[in-house]
């Protein structure tokens, strides 16, 4: 077996943020993904929002599960924290962590078999509880690794390689996020990187549990004329309601309004993400309004991309449960068994 590992030289004039990190410094291993994969250009996406939003990479805690897109973290922030789980585990795992440990960004990568298959109830109670992450599904439509049989996010009618045609209805991920109470809910698409790193950049300053789909074309067994998720296809359908930029913080913020065009939301952090509207009509804090219109789009053949809805007053699970301030991995004993005073204490409270 040949190992290829990455150089670590670089041109010692390479671009670096205020952190003193290159883009390099984000990077991980070579990918062994198949020539032209989509998720390679998810992967080159991550990379970029990490190093323009200057996040330092020993913060950043990256959880998956199995398949291609679990692969992933792997090719991207490799001086950061890393775990794979197993199939479908990862919202768990990363639940986990992040009551351990709240001071880390946490970015969970899983793909359609991982999420909505196997995995598809771990997917829905992270999101429900409020996770503080950032969840990112590189959704192909197919099982890759067992040689291209449709997944559960793949459209009824659409045809694999082969020819055969799925007769049951797809999963739509976005929808189901909606309804679950996900307070940062978007699509993308692997061939707009434009689209995709604000994207990505807006969910990891986001607070609360922040959900990306995106359409990730399988160059070997899903990127054929009668398939809903080949980048032919989703090129020809693709309906973007918005842009998006981020403006950090630390950043003079300067917005150059145009009535009804561009819709500044400034979240908790003091990030303020300006949203270049290009469906006038299309009102992204508005939960309901946004699932009908995903499902009106839907029913014309239409893919809707964008930020598709985001609460910026969001809170997140420490919130909800009142955790104390100091990650839980840092109490000692005297923290954690307070003694019989505060027991018997509590143990009045209740009678």
């Amino acid at each position: 077996m040949t190992f290829i590992t990455k150089p670590k030289l670089h041109h010692p004039q390479l671009a670096a943020n205020s952190l003193g990190y290159t883009r390099r410094d984000y990077e991980g291993s070579v990918s062994t993904l198949c020539a032209g994969c989509g998720h390679d250009s998810i992967s080159a996406a991550i990379i970029q929002a990490c190093y323009e939003l200057e996040l330092p990479p020993h913060r950043i805690a990256k959880l998956s599960g199995i398949g291609c897109s679990s692969k992933t973290p792997d090719y991207f922030l490799g001086n950061s924290h890393g775990f794979n789980t197993v199939h479908g585990r990862m919202p768990s795992v990363l639940t986990g962590a992040n009551l351990a440990n709240r001071d880390l960004i946490y970015l969970g990568v899983s793909g359609d078999g991982d999420s909505a298959s196997i995995g598809f109830g771990q997917f829905a109670h992270s999101v429900r509880r409020g996770v503080n992450m950032t969840y990112i599904v590189e959704n192909n439509g197919v099982y890759g690794l067992t040689k291209g049989q449709f997944s559960a996010t793949s459209d009824k009618g659409s045809k694999s390689k082969r020819g055969v045609v799925n007769t049951d209805a797809g999963i739509d991920l976005v929808s189901v996020a909606l309804q679950l109470g996900a307070t940062f809910v978007a699509r993308s698409f692997s061939g707009d990187k434009a689209q995709l790193v604000p994207l990505i950049k807006a969910a990891l300053a986001h607070r609360g549990s922040a959900f990306i789909d995106c359409l990730s074309p399988c160059v070997q067994f899903n990127n054929h004329a009668g398939s809903t998720k080949s980048f032919d296809y989703v090129r020809e359908h693709n309906e973007a309601v918005n842009r998006m930029d981020v403006v950090p913080p630390r950043a003079p913020i300067h917005i150059d309004y145009a009535p009804g065009a561009t819709l500044a939301v400034t979240q908790h952090d003091g990030s303020v993400l300006q949203l270049h509207k290009l469906s006038e009509h299309y009102d992204p804090t508005d939960r309901i309004a946004a699932m009908g219109f995903l499902a009106e789009r839907q029913a014309a053949g239409e893919i809707v991309t964008g930020l598709l809805f985001v609460d910026p007053e969001a809170e997140d699970l420490h919130e909800a449960i009142s955790t104390v301030e100091a990650p839980l991995n840092t109490l000692g004993t005297r923290d954690l068994v307070p003694g019989g005073a505060a027991l018997a204490k509590i143990n009045e409270s209740l009678r």
